[in-house]
């Protein structure tokens, strides 16, 4: 009951069955966007590899840390933070223990989930979005209705599922949002995790995972009581908690990199943003998030969104986006000033008493920040937010 999977290659398919180049899909997967990366460090990584893995545990930490290499080829970071974080993210994986990534919304643990299945698997591509209407099938099985009435159920009729194709290939299977799915749902799992193994009782048979197969699975904790795993799974899994960068100039780099990565594949003809305005836009968040200004000296009110370094980012990007399409294609504050009131106030009453509160007595009273806090002002006090801005 194999099933084979066609090449990957530098084209992407149309849903009318044409091919497309690459350079013309929005989003492309990581193991295509960084192919460079990977195949130098394979040509260079003659460390031990586990069974069935495209990278050593050393090339693939690597790889989502960045370095140099001895060849003097230069690595790109694709999570900055807490090293220690993902040596045990990817040691978990060179395990018999699949591997749930946790946190608050915006800690990059999709990010970071897709780069380790690209650079252990060579594949991200096999993934489940968990939802409130995600059904075992998305996780064991599905049938070919047509031919299931006709043939009856048969090898031919069965529609195979990121999961069971990941424990075919050795790979590694994702899931988004676990906490999304139904309880019982989510329990399918227990059995692929512990026997490794997936039952399909219809055909009197069994898919037996080869070597290399896990899974990653992502969970916010945001979401606590909406389906809470049952004890049985969490024992499964190794839980790797992806905090909220540290430092104030890590979350600006992050933040940097991701904006000139994204306005590259979206051509954004605008002026790359300054430095200055993104610290700004991450200082705003941080102190927010925090309840206290940088310096210590000053307590403010929280909102109840999480300003997370996700939210940065679509805000630098939006102001971006104004500036190119209707200003002089350079980002100034009045450009921002929409996004960011727009991710603070989600309660149009109590979130946008603590953000006027917040403009008037440390953005108003700052060097350098008045037309930040002009920008602003005017937006809040003249509610300028859209249902989409307040998260409705």
């Amino acid at each position: 009951m194999s099933t084979s999977k066609p090449a990957r290659t530098d084209r992407a398919l149309h849903v009318t069955g044409e091919e497309a180049p690459i350079s013309a899909i929005l989003h492309q997967h990581a193991e295509q966007q960084y192919a460079e990366e990977l195949a130098e460090l394979a040509r260079v990584d003659d460390r031990q590899r586990p069974p069935n893995w495209s990278l050593s545990p050393w090339a693939v930490r690597t790889y989502l840390l960045g370095g140099k290499l001895d060849s003097g080829f230069v690595v790109s970071p694709k999570y900055i933070g807490n090293a220690r974080l993902i040596e045990i993210a990817v040691a978990t994986l060179a395990t018999d223990r699949a591997l749930l990534l946790y946190g608050i919304p915006g800690t990059a643990k999709s990010w970071t989930s897709e780069h380790l299945a690209a650079a252990i698997a060579g594949d991200s591509t096999l993934l489940i979005q968990g939802t409130a209407g995600t059904d075992e099938s998305a996780i064991r099985y599905g049938w070919n209705y047509a031919r299931l009435l006709v043939e009856g159920p048969s090898p031919a009729a069965l529609v195979v599922s990121p999961m069971m194709r990941a424990m075919q290939t050795g790979k590694l299977a994702r899931i988004e949002e676990l906490t999304r799915m139904p309880s019982e749902v989510q329990d399918t799992l227990i059995t692929i995790l512990s026997e490794k193994t997936l039952p399909v009782p219809e055909l009197n048979m069994e898919v037996q995972a080869h070597k290399g197969f896990n899974v990653i699975a992502t969970a916010n904790n945001r979401d606590k009581g909406v389906n809470e795993l049952s004890s049985a799974l969490v024992r499964r899994f190794n839980t790797v908690v992806l905090p909220l960068p540290e430092k104030l100039e890590e979350e600006v780099e992050i933040v940097d990199r991701r904006v000139a990565s994204l306005g590259q594949a979206l051509e954004l003809p605008a002026e790359k943003p300054a430095l200055e305005e993104i610290r700004r836009v991450v200082t705003v968040f941080r102190e927010l998030r925090g309840g206290v200004t940088l310096d210590g000296k000053t307590k403010v009110k929280s909102p109840s969104g999480t300003l997370s370094t996700a939210e940065a980012i679509s805000v630098i990007n939006s102001g971006l986006a104004m500036a190119a399409y209707y200003g002089d294609g350079q980002l100034h504050a009045g450009d921002l000033a929409a996004g960011i009131t727009g991710a603070i106030i989600k309660d149009p009453v109590q979130d946008r008493v603590a953000w006027l509160e917040y403009l008037q007595t440390v953005v108003k009273e700052r060097d350098g920040w008045k037309d930040l806090y002009r920008a602003c002002h005017e937006v809040a006090c003249h509610e300028v937010l859209t249902p989409v801005n307040r998260g409705e």
